[in-house]
């Protein structure tokens, strides 16, 4: 039996137990909560692992099956836990059988990984490394192209994918810059990084600067290893502290009472200079960490409604993603896919329609509601299978780890690291690949990639 064939039946193993001690609710939660936990390891850490971390090799943290994995099912699986100590008293059976399901999510995306993963020696995948010159005019470029698109509204599905790509490369030729003591492009990378990080704390949400803050953790453990996992994980903790309160009183001070965001950031950073704030910090944070910091409570109003109050809806997701594909140009009333997106969690009772919130499912939830636990199967199958299939081709395309893996997967496809309600996903995924093309063939016409990867 193959060492893929192994580790494929041994991540299922946890969602079998769970489903045999499914009659104690609290148990089956905990056995498919550490279920997660003893996945990373065989999958990361483990004789089994496709990759073998040691000190003498380069962590390739940023393949998807450590980096999309370790954040995907990170806050599927793992945050899931403060929801159930603040509500495990009225929904001990529901929160099971969300978590069970959760873990078969994360089993499945692990499989589909696994099946199609590379496990060459990590000195080959990395052997072209992309001069800092380079990376910074890919940083420089894709800047300026993201803030072009602002203009062209029939194009700016593109904005978010360069945008990010901007934010990856300044964050590599950072980290790289102060690696090989190259201090100019250490410091442009700064730069260009702490513009697109004080644009992100001016926006009120919290997503956008942890994912900076990840990208930079990451990216660094690549070239820094322990010290930067040290303290990556207390820079983490920080923000989880900061971020609840921060957002909540920019939304106030900015979206509700028509402050400048420049004002209302200044009122948000002010918050945590007066002690008299501290019992409104620590209860904001609780409520964010026991309800908005996992989805597990929105995932229970789903499979509370489906499919007791109305059938599995596969054909209607399946069609709805069909559409989202077609180009505005072409139809002019194409239906607006945030409002079809947005119908089904109106359907579900999960928000109200007159409510101004954005609580899209996420791929677990659409693969429930398409065809409940084969079909958490076969949505999370595929996506680790698309996510796999992705990072090896941009890495034939450009060379290798670095510039492939590194800069232009984990940007272009940065929505592969949590997932998105699936008409967003597909299309994010489409755009991503036009754009991952067309950088190839600007940078093969230019010479800029190695010969054997410019045929």
């Amino acid at each position: 039996m193959s060492d893929k064939t192994k580790l494929i039946i041994l991540v299922y193993v946890p969602w079998i137990l769970a489903i045999i001690f499914s009659l104690d609710p609290i148990v089956s939660f905990f056995i498919a909560w550490l279920g997660s936990f003893y996945i990373f390891y065989v999958t990361i850490l483990s004789p089994l692992a496709p990759f073998k971390i040691s000190n003498n090799r380069s962590v390739l943290v940023m393949k998807p099956i450590i980096l999309v994995q370790l954040i995907f099912a990170g806050f599927m699986c793992c945050t899931s836990i403060f929801y159930f100590i603040e509500h495990v008293e009225e929904e001990a059976i529901l929160i099971s059988e969300c978590q069970q399901l959760s873990l078969l999510a994360h089993s499945s995306l692990v499989a589909g990984m696994v099946l199609i993963t590379k496990t060459e020696n990590p000195e080959v995948s990395v052997a072209f490394q992309p001069s800092l010159r380079l990376i910074l005019g890919i940083c420089a470029l894709s800047f300026a192209s993201a803030k072009v698109l602002d203009y062209l509204p029939s194009f700016i599905q593109f904005k978010f994918p360069l945008q990010v790509l901007s934010i990856t490369a300044a964050v590599y030729l950072l980290v790289k810059g102060f690696a090989a003591k190259n201090i100019s492009y250490a410091l442009l990378g700064f730069t260009m990084f702490s513009i697109h990080f004080i644009e992100s704390t001016l926006t009120g949400f919290k997503e956008g600067i942890i994912v900076q803050i990840l990208t930079l953790v990451f990216v660094s453990v690549h070239f820094y290893k322990t010290i930067v996992l040290i303290l990556g994980a207390a820079v983490m903790l920080l923000a989880l502290y900061i971020l609840p309160t921060y957002t909540t009183i920019m939304r106030e001070k900015s979206w509700q009472n028509g402050n400048s965001t420049s004002s209302a950031r200044d009122q948000a950073y002010q918050t945590f200079f007066n002690e008299e704030n501290d019992q409104m910090i620590l209860e904001t944070n609780w409520k964010f960490l026991t309800n908005r910091f996992s989805e597990i409570g929105m995932f229970i109003k789903y499979v509370k409604h489906t499919p007791d109050h109305q059938d599995y809806i596969g054909t209607e997701i399946i069609n709805n993603v069909v559409i989202s594909l077609v180009p505005r140009f072409l139809w002019e009333d194409k239906p607006i896919t945030e409002q079809v997106a947005m119908q089904r969690v109106y359907d579900a009772g999960v928000a109200k329609n007159s409510s101004n919130v954005s609580a899209k499912t996420r791929p677990v939830v659409d693969g429930y509601l398409i065809a409940g636990a084969s079909g958490v199967v076969l949505v999370m199958l595929s996506y680790g299978l698309v996510t796999q299939m992705i990072f090896n081709t941009a890495e034939r395309l450009f060379g290798g780890y670095e510039l492939g893996g590194i800069v232009i997967f984990n940007s272009l496809f940065q929505q592969l690291w949590r997932g998105n309600t699936l008409e967003f996903l597909v299309n994010n995924i489409v755009c991503g690949l036009l754009l991952m093309y067309c950088i190839y063939a600007v940078m093969n016409g230019f010479s800029l990639l190695p010969n054997k990867h410019s045929n």
